[in-house]
């Protein structure tokens, strides 16, 4: 039976590479999006009538029914860091499940975050943790994929501090002590990808992927300014004066973190002890270093043709 993988969300971030590691695997892809024109870019990257597209919303249960139809396997990919949590990552990952389910797919698999936590005095937590419940109810054997922090090319963590470094004297940084395991999109994908072309293997579980080290916030800054020869002096930014900036983070334009980013800064972003990870799917994950350099080589000062260390 030809597998079609339908991929809400597959025109992100994640989703991009998602989608090429379905491809290379042979299986059809159909990528689903509110408007699928935002993931045309990927049609010359498969082979001749390998991917489709679906106009969807996974917060209209109709449309994600209608994209998920004839599909042997369904991901969800689609989360939000502001705005109506509840509706995009509890009410669409319960339609996005009950789409697969209705469709008869053999895999579904819900990318959550780790920090899901119903407990997590972060609304973004509770509503990965909450969608997480939402799917499984929908789906028995929904595959759970909760990343640390995603690094990539495209990426709007690592590419901002690097920008703060390129255009400032100093680089303050917002909680330097809180633990992250930042994890390479490209293994990432892969992950989601195994997991969806292997329910036997992979239903039903939990794994939580992060990637070789553990930095915290500061030695991950500082590791980007050398990355990109522009060290720059750290200034830590005090708990009371960040805590009152993310006070403001929902309406003032510009405002660097917003109410909700600062509590799930208050818990380390590390994968669990004990809890399944890369090594279930044979993946060596990659360090920053081994990836990182090849774009963050834009942010020197004169780009891949820069000979000094620090600029």
């Amino acid at each position: 039976m030809e597998r079609l993988v339908t991929v809400f969300g597959g025109g992100g971030f994640l989703g991009r590479y998602v989608v090429q590691a379905l491809f290379k695997s042979g299986a059809r892809v159909r990528l689903a999006e509110r408007d699928p024109s935002n993931a045309w870019f990927l049609k010359p990257l498969g082979a001749l009538g390998q991917s489709q597209f679906a106009v969807a919303d996974v917060t209209d249960a109709e449309s994600a029914r209608r994209a998920a139809h004839g599909s042997t396997a369904v991901i969800n990919l689609v989360g939000i860091l502001a705005g109506d949590f509840d509706k995009v990552h509890v009410q669409g990952a319960r339609n996005v499940a009950a789409a697969a389910a209705a469709t008869g797919a053999s895999a579904l698999v819900q990318v959550s975050a780790i920090g899901a936590d119903a407990a997590s005095t972060s609304a973004y937590g509770r509503s990965k943790a909450e969608g997480e419940a939402a799917a499984r109810a929908a789906f028995a054997g929904v595959t759970i994929i909760r990343p640390s922090v995603v690094f990539g090319a495209e990426d709007q963590f690592v590419n901002r501090f690097a920008g703060l470094a390129q255009r400032l004297p100093v680089v303050p940084v917002i909680r330097g002590s809180v633990k992250l395991q930042p994890v390479w999109v490209a293994d990432v994908a892969r992950a989601i990808a195994d997991a969806a072309l292997d329910p036997a293997t992979h239903g039903g579980k939990l794994y939580e992927l992060g990637g070789p080290e553990v930095l915290t916030m500061e030695a991950l800054n500082r590791w980007i300014g050398e990355a990109t020869g522009r060290k720059r002096p750290i200034v830590a930014v005090p708990d009371e004066v960040a805590g009152a900036m993310a006070r403001f983070g929902g309406w003032l334009p510009g405002a660097p973190i917003t109410a909700d980013q600062w509590e799930m800064l208050q818990r380390d972003n590390v994968a669990g002890a004990g809890t399944a990870g890369f090594e279930a799917f044979g993946i060596s994950p990659s360090p920053l270093a081994a990836v990182a350099p090849a774009w963050l080589v834009r942010y020197r000062k004169h780009g891949r043709f820069s000979t000094t260390k620090n600029a």
